[in-house]
Protein backbone atom coordinates (compact mmCIF):
# COMPACT_ATOMS: atom_id res chain seq x y z
CA UNK A 1 0.00 0.00 0.00
CA UNK A 2 3.28 2.31 1.06
CA UNK A 3 4.49 1.47 -2.61
CA UNK A 4 1.12 2.61 -4.33
CA UNK A 5 0.59 5.73 -2.44
CA UNK A 6 4.20 6.92 -3.18
CA UNK A 7 3.88 6.11 -6.80
CA UNK A 8 0.75 7.78 -7.39
CA UNK A 9 2.01 11.29 -5.41
CA UNK A 10 4.69 10.75 -7.54
CA UNK A 11 2.26 10.54 -10.40
CA UNK A 12 0.47 13.92 -9.03
CA UNK A 13 3.56 15.11 -9.02
CA UNK A 14 4.78 14.85 -12.72
CA UNK A 15 1.59 15.48 -13.84
CA UNK A 16 1.28 19.15 -12.17
CA UNK A 17 4.91 20.12 -13.18
CA UNK A 18 4.76 19.55 -16.52
CA UNK A 19 1.80 20.92 -17.03
CA UNK A 20 2.81 24.06 -15.48
CA UNK A 21 6.54 23.49 -16.99
CA UNK A 22 4.80 22.73 -21.10
CA UNK A 23 2.81 26.19 -20.79
CA UNK A 24 6.20 27.88 -19.65
CA UNK A 25 7.75 26.51 -22.49
CA UNK A 26 5.01 26.54 -24.94
CA UNK A 27 4.63 30.63 -23.83
CA UNK A 28 8.64 30.87 -24.55
CA UNK A 29 8.75 29.41 -28.23
CA UNK A 30 5.63 31.06 -29.27
CA UNK A 31 7.56 34.69 -28.25
CA UNK A 32 10.34 33.68 -29.67
CA UNK A 33 9.26 32.66 -32.87
CA UNK A 34 6.28 34.77 -33.50
CA UNK A 35 6.51 37.60 -31.29
CA UNK A 36 3.00 36.48 -29.84
CA UNK A 37 2.08 34.55 -26.88
CA UNK A 38 2.78 35.21 -22.68
CA UNK A 39 5.82 34.60 -21.68
CA UNK A 40 6.34 34.40 -17.35
CA UNK A 41 6.11 31.45 -14.65
CA UNK A 42 2.95 32.40 -14.06
CA UNK A 43 1.42 33.10 -17.43
CA UNK A 44 -0.12 29.70 -16.99
CA UNK A 45 -2.01 30.37 -14.17
CA UNK A 46 -3.74 33.90 -15.46
CA UNK A 47 -4.44 31.93 -18.48
CA UNK A 48 -6.20 29.47 -16.65
CA UNK A 49 -7.84 32.49 -14.68
CA UNK A 50 -8.71 33.77 -17.70
CA UNK A 51 -10.50 31.18 -19.33
CA UNK A 52 -12.69 30.41 -16.05
CA UNK A 53 -14.05 33.45 -15.84
CA UNK A 54 -15.32 33.79 -19.39
CA UNK A 55 -18.60 33.26 -20.08
CA UNK A 56 -19.17 29.69 -21.68
CA UNK A 57 -20.83 30.22 -25.63
CA UNK A 58 -23.05 27.28 -26.84
CA UNK A 59 -23.81 25.88 -30.17
CA UNK A 60 -26.94 25.11 -31.43
CA UNK A 61 -28.03 21.09 -29.91
CA UNK A 62 -24.54 20.09 -28.93
CA UNK A 63 -24.27 16.83 -27.27
CA UNK A 64 -23.15 18.27 -23.86
CA UNK A 65 -22.67 14.94 -22.28
CA UNK A 66 -20.19 13.72 -25.08
CA UNK A 67 -18.35 16.97 -25.01
CA UNK A 68 -17.66 16.49 -21.36
CA UNK A 69 -16.94 12.86 -21.85
CA UNK A 70 -14.56 13.70 -24.58
CA UNK A 71 -11.95 16.05 -22.45
CA UNK A 72 -12.61 14.35 -19.37
CA UNK A 73 -11.69 10.90 -21.19
CA UNK A 74 -8.63 12.67 -23.03
CA UNK A 75 -6.91 13.62 -19.64
CA UNK A 76 -7.81 10.52 -17.77
CA UNK A 77 -6.14 8.85 -21.02
CA UNK A 78 -3.04 11.07 -19.62
CA UNK A 79 -3.03 10.41 -16.82
CA UNK A 80 -2.98 6.11 -17.08
CA UNK A 81 -0.20 6.22 -19.96
CA UNK A 82 1.76 8.17 -16.86
CA UNK A 83 0.56 5.62 -14.66
CA UNK A 84 2.16 2.66 -16.08
CA UNK A 85 5.60 4.43 -16.25
CA UNK A 86 7.85 3.01 -13.64
CA UNK A 87 9.58 5.86 -11.01
CA UNK A 88 11.64 2.85 -9.90
CA UNK A 89 12.14 -1.04 -9.71
CA UNK A 90 8.94 -2.20 -8.89
CA UNK A 91 7.64 1.35 -8.38
CA UNK A 92 4.52 2.12 -10.57
CA UNK A 93 1.11 2.75 -10.18
CA UNK A 94 -0.40 1.03 -12.63
CA UNK A 95 1.57 -2.53 -13.12
CA UNK A 96 1.09 -4.66 -16.05
CA UNK A 97 3.30 -7.14 -17.80
CA UNK A 98 1.74 -5.93 -20.90
CA UNK A 99 2.15 -2.38 -20.05
CA UNK A 100 3.52 -1.34 -23.78
CA UNK A 101 0.27 -3.42 -25.08
CA UNK A 102 -1.69 -1.22 -22.61
CA UNK A 103 -0.09 1.73 -23.82
CA UNK A 104 -0.91 0.70 -27.73
CA UNK A 105 -4.60 0.97 -26.44
CA UNK A 106 -4.73 4.62 -24.59
CA UNK A 107 -3.53 5.75 -27.93
CA UNK A 108 -5.96 4.08 -29.84
CA UNK A 109 -8.88 5.39 -27.44
CA UNK A 110 -7.67 9.61 -28.34
CA UNK A 111 -8.45 9.49 -31.68
CA UNK A 112 -11.98 7.85 -30.77
CA UNK A 113 -11.95 10.97 -27.73
CA UNK A 114 -10.37 13.70 -30.46
CA UNK A 115 -13.16 13.11 -32.61
CA UNK A 116 -15.57 13.09 -30.14
CA UNK A 117 -14.53 16.22 -28.99
CA UNK A 118 -14.73 17.84 -32.68
CA UNK A 119 -18.45 16.10 -33.19
CA UNK A 120 -19.94 17.03 -29.73
CA UNK A 121 -20.36 20.59 -30.58
CA UNK A 122 -22.41 20.33 -34.23
CA UNK A 123 -20.85 22.78 -35.66
CA UNK A 124 -18.68 22.74 -39.50
CA UNK A 125 -15.32 23.58 -37.99
CA UNK A 126 -15.33 21.23 -35.51
CA UNK A 127 -16.57 18.27 -36.72
CA UNK A 128 -13.75 18.85 -40.16
CA UNK A 129 -11.46 19.04 -37.63
CA UNK A 130 -11.51 15.70 -36.11
CA UNK A 131 -12.20 14.11 -39.42
CA UNK A 132 -8.93 15.80 -40.91
CA UNK A 133 -7.53 14.43 -37.48
CA UNK A 134 -8.83 10.60 -37.53
CA UNK A 135 -7.32 10.58 -41.19
CA UNK A 136 -3.88 11.28 -39.71
CA UNK A 137 -4.29 9.61 -36.58
CA UNK A 138 -5.22 6.31 -37.74
CA UNK A 139 -2.15 5.89 -39.97
CA UNK A 140 1.05 7.40 -37.62
CA UNK A 141 -0.23 4.60 -34.91
CA UNK A 142 1.46 1.95 -37.41
CA UNK A 143 5.00 3.33 -37.06
CA UNK A 144 4.66 3.32 -33.18
CA UNK A 145 3.39 0.00 -32.99
CA UNK A 146 6.20 -1.81 -34.44
CA UNK A 147 8.67 1.06 -32.83
CA UNK A 148 7.05 0.05 -29.05
CA UNK A 149 7.49 -3.37 -30.24
CA UNK A 150 11.27 -2.72 -31.25
CA UNK A 151 12.03 -1.60 -27.89
CA UNK A 152 10.41 -4.77 -26.65
CA UNK A 153 12.71 -7.03 -28.13
CA UNK A 154 16.02 -6.69 -26.17
CA UNK A 155 14.09 -7.05 -22.71
CA UNK A 156 12.33 -9.76 -24.13
CA UNK A 157 9.00 -8.62 -22.37
CA UNK A 158 6.18 -6.00 -22.83
CA UNK A 159 6.71 -4.49 -19.55
CA UNK A 160 8.02 -1.40 -19.22
CA UNK A 161 9.80 -1.73 -16.01
CA UNK A 162 11.63 -5.29 -18.00
CA UNK A 163 11.85 -2.49 -20.67
CA UNK A 164 14.00 0.26 -18.68
CA UNK A 165 15.79 -2.54 -16.72
CA UNK A 166 17.26 -3.85 -19.46
CA UNK A 167 18.77 -0.08 -20.73
CA UNK A 168 20.85 -0.47 -17.68
CA UNK A 169 24.20 -1.08 -19.55
CA UNK A 170 22.84 1.11 -22.62
CA UNK A 171 19.92 2.91 -23.61
CA UNK A 172 17.51 2.05 -26.41
CA UNK A 173 17.68 5.91 -28.13
CA UNK A 174 21.32 4.55 -28.64
CA UNK A 175 20.74 0.76 -29.26
CA UNK A 176 17.34 2.29 -31.63
CA UNK A 177 18.66 5.28 -33.32
CA UNK A 178 15.17 5.16 -35.51
CA UNK A 179 13.31 4.23 -33.08
CA UNK A 180 12.76 8.10 -30.88
CA UNK A 181 12.65 10.32 -33.61
CA UNK A 182 9.63 8.11 -34.86
CA UNK A 183 8.06 7.78 -31.73
CA UNK A 184 8.43 11.75 -31.46
CA UNK A 185 6.16 12.56 -34.47
CA UNK A 186 3.59 10.03 -32.62
CA UNK A 187 3.98 12.70 -29.90
CA UNK A 188 2.86 15.11 -31.93
CA UNK A 189 0.14 13.57 -33.43
CA UNK A 190 -1.41 12.44 -29.66
CA UNK A 191 -0.86 16.48 -28.46
CA UNK A 192 -2.35 17.72 -31.76
CA UNK A 193 1.07 19.82 -32.27
CA UNK A 194 2.15 20.75 -35.77
CA UNK A 195 2.91 19.49 -37.97
CA UNK A 196 0.27 17.03 -36.73
CA UNK A 197 -2.34 19.82 -35.44
CA UNK A 198 -4.60 19.03 -38.40
CA UNK A 199 -7.49 18.56 -35.49
CA UNK A 200 -6.89 22.04 -33.82
CA UNK A 201 -5.50 24.15 -36.26
CA UNK A 202 -5.87 27.89 -37.10
CA UNK A 203 -6.67 27.45 -40.75
CA UNK A 204 -10.13 25.75 -39.34
CA UNK A 205 -10.52 28.73 -36.37
CA UNK A 206 -8.98 26.20 -33.95
CA UNK A 207 -10.69 23.03 -35.73
CA UNK A 208 -12.45 20.81 -32.67
CA UNK A 209 -11.47 23.84 -30.49
CA UNK A 210 -13.40 26.51 -32.68
CA UNK A 211 -16.37 26.55 -30.55
CA UNK A 212 -14.59 25.68 -27.26
CA UNK A 213 -15.23 28.57 -23.86
CA UNK A 214 -14.70 29.52 -20.72
CA UNK A 215 -14.24 25.99 -18.88
CA UNK A 216 -15.01 23.77 -22.03
CA UNK A 217 -11.75 25.14 -23.66
CA UNK A 218 -9.58 25.20 -19.92
CA UNK A 219 -10.43 21.75 -19.74
CA UNK A 220 -8.99 20.66 -23.21
CA UNK A 221 -6.27 23.13 -23.04
CA UNK A 222 -5.26 20.80 -19.98
CA UNK A 223 -5.72 17.53 -21.63
CA UNK A 224 -3.55 18.22 -24.27
CA UNK A 225 -0.31 19.48 -21.94
CA UNK A 226 -1.58 16.45 -19.93
CA UNK A 227 -1.08 13.86 -22.63
CA UNK A 228 2.38 15.67 -23.56
CA UNK A 229 3.14 14.50 -20.07
CA UNK A 230 2.02 11.19 -19.92
CA UNK A 231 3.41 10.71 -23.84
CA UNK A 232 7.16 12.22 -23.03
CA UNK A 233 7.16 10.25 -20.04
CA UNK A 234 6.25 6.87 -21.55
CA UNK A 235 9.55 8.03 -24.35
CA UNK A 236 11.59 8.68 -21.44
CA UNK A 237 11.09 5.12 -20.08
CA UNK A 238 11.28 3.40 -23.67
CA UNK A 239 14.13 5.14 -25.00
CA UNK A 240 15.91 7.10 -21.98
CA UNK A 241 16.40 4.62 -19.60
CA UNK A 242 13.79 5.82 -17.54
CA UNK A 243 14.36 6.40 -13.41
CA UNK A 244 18.04 4.70 -14.23
CA UNK A 245 20.76 7.43 -13.24
CA UNK A 246 23.65 7.87 -11.10
CA UNK A 247 23.17 9.69 -7.95
CA UNK A 248 19.90 10.78 -7.61
CA UNK A 249 16.73 8.80 -7.19
CA UNK A 250 15.10 7.17 -9.58
CA UNK A 251 11.71 9.60 -10.06
CA UNK A 252 13.94 12.33 -10.07
CA UNK A 253 15.43 11.24 -13.20
CA UNK A 254 12.01 10.06 -15.01
CA UNK A 255 11.02 13.83 -13.81
CA UNK A 256 14.27 15.28 -15.63
CA UNK A 257 13.80 12.86 -18.99
CA UNK A 258 10.18 13.40 -19.17
CA UNK A 259 10.74 16.83 -19.12
CA UNK A 260 13.84 17.01 -21.33
CA UNK A 261 11.52 15.25 -24.50
CA UNK A 262 8.62 17.65 -23.52
CA UNK A 263 11.13 20.28 -24.40
CA UNK A 264 12.33 18.60 -27.83
CA UNK A 265 8.17 17.71 -28.74
CA UNK A 266 7.44 21.74 -27.76
CA UNK A 267 10.41 22.84 -29.92
CA UNK A 268 9.68 20.79 -32.96
CA UNK A 269 5.71 21.77 -33.29
CA UNK A 270 7.08 25.25 -33.48
CA UNK A 271 9.48 24.40 -35.99
CA UNK A 272 7.97 22.28 -38.21
CA UNK A 273 5.53 22.66 -40.91
CA UNK A 274 1.68 21.05 -41.53
CA UNK A 275 1.64 19.59 -44.68
CA UNK A 276 -1.04 19.51 -46.78
CA UNK A 277 -3.43 15.69 -45.31
CA UNK A 278 -2.56 14.20 -48.90
CA UNK A 279 0.92 15.09 -48.76
CA UNK A 280 1.16 13.90 -44.98
CA UNK A 281 -0.45 10.52 -45.41
CA UNK A 282 1.90 10.01 -48.25
CA UNK A 283 5.03 10.64 -46.65
CA UNK A 284 3.35 8.34 -43.56
CA UNK A 285 2.56 5.38 -45.76
CA UNK A 286 5.62 6.07 -48.22
CA UNK A 287 8.23 6.95 -45.59
CA UNK A 288 7.40 6.63 -41.86
CA UNK A 289 6.22 2.95 -41.92
CA UNK A 290 8.82 1.44 -43.87
CA UNK A 291 11.80 3.48 -41.94
CA UNK A 292 9.81 1.95 -38.45
CA UNK A 293 10.01 -1.80 -40.37
CA UNK A 294 13.52 -1.19 -40.48
CA UNK A 295 13.81 0.16 -36.76
CA UNK A 296 12.27 -3.09 -35.82
CA UNK A 297 14.70 -5.16 -38.07
CA UNK A 298 17.75 -3.71 -36.71
CA UNK A 299 15.84 -4.33 -33.42
CA UNK A 300 15.70 -7.98 -34.21
CA UNK A 301 19.16 -7.87 -36.06
CA UNK A 302 20.75 -6.57 -32.68
CA UNK A 303 19.46 -8.71 -30.16
CA UNK A 304 19.90 -11.66 -32.62
CA UNK A 305 24.17 -10.76 -32.66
Amino acid sequence: MMTFALAFAILILVLALGIWFAAVLDGVFSRQLSGHGTVGLLAPFHASAVYLTQQRLRTEAPDQLNWFLSIAGYLSVAATGLAVVPFGPDLAVIGLDTSVVFWGACESLIVVLVFLHGWSPNAPLSLIGAYRYVAIGLPIMLPSMFVLIAVAIPAQSLDLRDIVASQETVWNVIRQPLGLPLFLLLGLSLTLRGPFDYADSDDLAGGTSAEDSGANRAGWQVARLAMLVGFSAVASAAFLGGYLGPVLPGFVWVIIKTLVVMAIVIGLSHLLVRLPVARMLGLIWKILLPISFLDLLWAGLVALA
